[in-house]
């Protein structure tokens, strides 16, 4: 038992070849002197076919050959542009010893779709087979699956392997899986590529909300400090250790406030440029402004006598100055950082599998560390400052709360970077938001809070005699 093909197709492109050269020998040699002897016969009026008529009559022949369509019984008899017939096959399936019976056909004048017909219900398979036989000894390799093939056997012998992550195949019995453009992702069956989910910390986010909100909270204190300050803006507790240098540094510490919400939300291209600048620069601010209030606080305790130089220097506007210097020199350092090398929004699609994080590309990381750093320094410069005259009559009290709140400036700060550098996702924005918050709240706690509880608590000790003598409060 068995299977076989009949068919009736004609191979006739050599043939035709050959047939034309016999003509056209048999064109010379007699149809050439048959017609002269005709044109004798017709008063000479006959002409041979010897030569360029016998081209002309090969031409003819190859013409009208490949005009051929007729019918012929139930067949069609016609050429293709070759000269081929195109062929009809029978498919039979052989039973010994019994025959054959037809079980199909492959008519190739037939429109594609129907060009192989087959009855596989009609097929008679022998006793011995349990179940059709099979001509590879592999299955079919479905979507999301690559070809991998077995060592040491043929060709038709694979495994099927799912495609690793991003990457798909999309048709059957692929050999090497197509990856995912950086954008998208594959599909759990890793037959179709999928947009990746862009992740940022949003203000839909209730992480973004609750940071949105406490940041909001802290300025609206801030601004409630800063109004109760001006209501009592002649009282010694507001006038100790410079009053202007106060509101300069509540105003500073209000917009770092604000700043932090430059963090949440969409990253556009001003964005980006905008968070680190305008946060650098308002820190420069308040932290130069505890700096100049440590250091006049450092001049005010040396300066004991009439006519001490450091004396002077309280009278003069000095701790402005420092305070606009300071600010200048991260006004550079941003402008430079600008110009060179600024933050750009950017992808990041290594860190989380099949998301993409977006967030602010630093451009130039060294500019950015070096505005961390001048931070850092201004910062450490303030600590040393105020830790070493912490022990100066109440008056002066502001020192130790100067030590205290640069003592949890630089404690937050140094968490940051440490956990900055381990981080790349949305939390690290939070980290960096939740370190403007943390920093700032400490200034404004240990400095101003204080401050605060004798205006509204203890007006009874807030007069110029007695911030002079020791009061616990």
């Amino acid at each position: 038992m068995g299977h076989g093909v009949w068919g009736n197709g004609q191979r006739s492109g050599v043939g035709r070849e050959r047939s034309g050269k016999k003509v056209g020998r048999r064109d010379k040699g007699n149809w050439g002197t048959q017609g002269n002897r005709e044109g004798k016969g017709h008063d000479g009026e006959g002409q041979g076919l010897g030569g360029g008529g016998m081209a002309g009559l090969g031409q003819d022949l190859e013409g009208n050959g490949q005009n051929v369509h007729f019918s012929l019984l139930s067949d069609t008899i016609y050429f293709d542009e070759v000269g081929s017939r195109p062929g009809y096959y029978y498919i039979v399936n052989w039973i010994f010893p019994d025959g054959h019976i037809g079980i199909g056909n492959f008519n190739a004048s037939a429109p594609e779709k129907d060009q192989f017909v087959i009855n596989t219900t009609a097929i008679q398979w022998h006793q011995m087979f349990i179940e059709i036989p099979r001509s590879t000894c592999s299955d079919t390799c479905h979507l999301g699956y690559r070809k991998s093939t077995r060592q040491g056997q043929p060709s038709c012998c694979y495994d099927c392997v799912p495609c690793s992550e991003g990457e798909i195949t999309n048709e059957t019995d692929i050999e090497t899986c197509m990856l995912c453009p950086e954008d998208q992702w594959s599909n759990q069956g890793r037959d179709t590529c999928m947009p990746r989910n862009v992740e940022f910390l949003s203000y839909e986010d209730p992480l973004g909300t609750a940071l949105a909100a406490v940041a909001v909270v802290l300025t609206v204190i801030t601004a409630l400090v800063l109004g109760l300050f001006t209501l009592h803006w002649d009282s010694p507790v507001v006038r100790a250790n410079n009053r202007d240098l106060s509101f300069l540094l509540l105003f500073a510490l209000m917009f770092s406030f604000l700043c932090s919400l430059l963090f949440i939300g969409y990253s556009g291209e001003i964005t980006c440029k905008l968070r680190q600048t305008v946060f650098g620069l308002f820190f420069i601010v308040a932290v130069s402004s505890v700096l100049a209030k440590s250091i006049t606080v450092v001049i005010a305790f040396k300066a004991t006598k009439p006519d001490s130089k450091f004396r002077k220097l309280l009278r003069t506007s000095i701790s402005y100055c420092f305070v606009l210097v300071c600010s200048l020199g991260q006004a550079a350092i941003s402008t430079v950082w600008l110009i060179t090398s600024p933050p750009y929004p950017d992808y990041d699609t290594q860190s989380i599998t099949g998301m993409m994080i977006l967030k602010c590309n630093e451009g130039s990381p060294i500019a950015f560390y070096i505005v961390v750093s001048y931070l850092g320094v201004l910062a450490v410069l303030s600590f040393l400052a105020a830790f070493a005259v912490r022990k100066v009559p109440d008056r002066y009290n502001e020192a130790q709360m100067i030590t205290f709140s640069m003592l949890v400036f630089c404690s937050v700060w140094i968490t940051f970077v440490l956990a900055y550098l381990s981080s790349n996702s949305k939390y690290m924005v939070a980290l960096e938001i939740f370190a403007i918050l943390a920093s700032s709240s400490g200034l404004l706690g240990c400095i101003f809070f204080p401050k605060c509880y004798i205006i509204m608590r203890r007006p009874d000790i807030n007069t110029k005699g007695n911030l002079t003598i020791k009061h616990k409060y």
